[in-house]
């Protein structure tokens, strides 16, 4: 049966203030940047081609404005990104390291995005999907733990498929217990899972990815493709009895490592899209790993996330 919306997502949309050099007297400048992991993955899918809705909330501030405009602007539906007149927008703090690594400090406690509700939820709308794509920022309070809960069951008894990205955020927890628990949650329920190594290593305790994996797809055999990220290393992909990497594309001149992780989750949707999830040979992890990291270091090179998405011509130059 088709499918109105190629993928919906459901979680946070933010800003991520970047710095971006210092004033004359000496101050940081800062870069109110539109992100949010959940639609930074739609923005990179749209500049693939794909049809895409989020569903979240944002304030009925300054920047709830400027980031409805912005997803707009990017092409994804918006019908289903409410307005709170209560709570402000969640804003993001980034440090930015000499690596391009990153320090996060959130203002949002609450955050608009932390008040979206069961009743709430477009439920047609996640009917209508070919894939459900969420992480874990909507699951660190109960209200939207319970509304992403929801969404995820009712996308998969229509059949969708499910993609997870932890997206482990420390500060926005209670503890980390909690965290492991809710992402444990996710993991049981995704076909499609992008992890990053850090993130693989706090669910399993392994330092060796082929363990860790290991570990994960015998706890969670619901999960078909499972997709590990190591930054400047490159990504590992496993799949049925296949076990491919694929280096990273090193050409120099990163900036900052925002966005690079969902680009790379965007891309494997959209292979997933195109070329479907059965059946996959090596050669197919291999494909999808090259366009993903490729993706994913155009966006390094560049400053924030929704705007800095690269169009298909510019990753298919570039491999």
């Amino acid at each position: 049966m088709k499918k109105s919306f190629d993928v919906v997502a459901l979680g946070e949309l933010l800003i991520d203030f970047t710095e971006n050099g210092t004033s004359a007297q000496g101050n940081p400048l800062m870069e109110a940047n539109p992100g949010g992991a959940p639609c930074n993955v739609l923005a990179m899918l749209k500049k693939l081609g794909k049809n895409c809705a989020f569903i979240g909330k944002v304030g009925e501030d300054l920047f709830g404005r400027m980031l409805r405009e912005e997803i707009v602007r990017a092409g994804i539906c918006d019908e289903a990104l409410l307005t709170d007149p209560d709570a402000r927008t969640t804003l993001a703090f980034v440090k930015t390291f000499p690596n391009g690594d990153r320090d996060f400090s959130f203002y949002r406690n609450p955050g608009a995005d932390m008040m979206l509700r069961e009743d709430e939820l477009p439920l047609e709308m996640l009917k209508d999907t070919r894939i459900f794509h969420f992480g874990t920022l909507s699951m660190t309070h109960p209200s939207v733990r319970r509304a992403t809960k929801t969404a995820v069951r009712t996308a998969k008894e229509a059949g969708a498929l499910i993609s997870f990205d932890p997206n482990l955020r420390p500060p926005l927890w209670a503890n980390l217990e909690e965290a492991r628990e809710q992402i444990g949650w996710g993991l049981g329920q995704c076909d499609i899972l992008k992890i990053a190594d850090n993130e693989l290593k706090f669910m399993t305790g392994e330092d060796d990815f082929g363990a860790g994996a290991a570990v994960l797809r015998e706890r969670y055999p619901n999960i078909r493709i499972l997709n590990v990220t190591a930054g400047g290393d490159g990504s590992w992909s496993w799949c049925g009895s296949e076990t491919v990497f694929e280096p990273a594309c090193s050409l120099g001149g990163v900036i900052e490592t925002t966005g690079a992780g969902d680009t790379f989750c965007a891309c494997v949707l959209n292979d997933v899209l195109e070329y479907g999830i059965d059946g996959r040979k090596e050669s197919d992890l291999h494909r999808m790993l090259r366009y993903a990291n490729t993706a994913a270091y155009l966006v390094t090179t560049r400053k924030g996330a929704i705007r800095s998405m690269p169009e298909r011509e510019e990753v298919e130059i570039l491999l």
